[in-house]
């Protein structure tokens, strides 16, 4: 049995290397990869040559990136972690035969899974399929983005995922994947506002479609809309909590100018090139402002019994059950054969291709 794998060979260089796969042990399950979405953050940074992992030493004990051999260096062959696959041969009776789940094993045709070492989220029958490609890690870090806004007022006593955004006036920075999807978790779980901020219209466009308010950062001054729209007490105005979701610097200073004093920015972004426009002397300063980091390697201190990565993904599907009809038509805007991936991924990389979630299908 032979199987494809997208291999990212050097910066700008990505291949189908095929190969034979590993054949049936005791314990283990084969999947058939159905789909495979792209991830247009992380996977592109390995395209682009700017992933961190590349370049030098990521000292896990000490939490420090020092210098030396590269952690990931090329070829990076475990690219992507949103794939749906079907069970097509089994070794354990954990998973049966026929079973469509959500993985994270990166772009390729096939792979030999460990339920003990690796995660199967089991798709229910009444969802779309395609849909599944959030429900294993996308979707979980939105979900964790909540999680982190929740501990912030409540530490450890997190009962719902809503506790953090529950009648809060909330401002979602970026209209990208992680930023929608969060928003749309913001608004089920009860906020009383939701506003999304991006600066390219066909984005915004996809969050009104969505139901989501928006305002475009580079009309009037967002932070001025929002501060007189949202009045706590006198000289106490702007968001609750703000979502960051965009990996640039600016957004992150514009998250910071929408908070009331005291607020609490939650960060999901990923920021490739730093962020050296961040002015930590203004708004972040004079407010007392708040930034916590939240990324899906990690819930907050005290949650981890009790918020694990299936009951993020529990929430996922419920979202997706929600949701999935809008989410299927507005935010999943290419579907392509998986012999397309070089070429998609480096189009993307070059920003010669402009895609919201593009999903390859094998």
């Amino acid at each position: 049995m032979r199987e494809r794998v997208v291999t990212v060979t050097a910066p700008g260089r990505v291949e189908i290397v095929e190969q034979e796969a590993p054949p049936l042990r005791p314990g283990t399950f084969r999947v058939q990869t159905l789909f495979s979405g792209v991830s247009a953050g992380t996977e592109l940074s390995y395209v682009k040559g700017t992933n961190p992992y590349l370049n030098v030493t990521w000292n896990a004990d000490l939490g420090l990136f020092q210098a030396g051999e590269p952690s990931t260096p090329y070829p990076v062959t475990r690219l992507g972690y949103m794939q749906v696959g079907r069970v097509v041969e089994t070794a354990t009776p954990a998973v049966a035969v026929g079973r469509v789940g959500a993985m994270t094993y990166g772009h390729r045709t096939g792979w030999l899974a460990d339920p003990v070492a690796e995660r199967f989220v089991a798709l229910p029958d009444d969802l779309d399929p395609l849909l599944g490609v959030y429900a294993a890690h996308m979707g979980p870090i939105c979900a964790n983005g909540l999680l982190h806004a929740a501990s912030d007022l409540h530490g450890p006593d997190v009962r719902s995922l809503g506790d953090g955004v529950r009648g809060r006036r909330v401002a979602v920075v970026g209209a990208g994947v992680v930023g929608l999807l969060t928003a749309l978790l913001a608004r089920r779980h009860g906020a009383a506002s939701v506003v999304v901020l991006d600066p390219t219209g066909q984005r915004r466009q996809v969050a009104d479609a969505l139901g989501l308010e928006t305002l475009d950062p580079e009309a009037d001054d967002p932070a001025v809309v929002l501060k007189t729209r949202w009045a706590h007490t006198a000289g106490d105005r702007g968001a609750d909590v703000v979502f960051q979701c965009r990996g640039q610097a600016w957004a992150l200073q514009l998250a910071l100018r929408l908070l009331r004093p005291q607020g609490t920015v939650i960060d999901l972004a990923f920021y490739q090139g730093g962020a050296d426009a961040v002015r930590l002397g203004e708004e972040f300063h004079h407010n007392g402002l708040a930034l916590r980091c939240a990324q899906i390697g990690r819930v907050p201190r005290g949650l981890a019994p009790t918020w694990d990565r299936e009951r993020l993904s529990a929430e996922t599907i419920d979202l997706l059950r929600a949701y999935g009809d809008a989410i299927g038509k507005h935010l999943v805007s290419a579907v392509v054969p998986f012999d397309e991936a070089p070429t998609l991924l480096t189009d993307l990389a070059e920003r010669r291709r402009q895609e919201l979630q593009v999903v390859l299908a094998a």
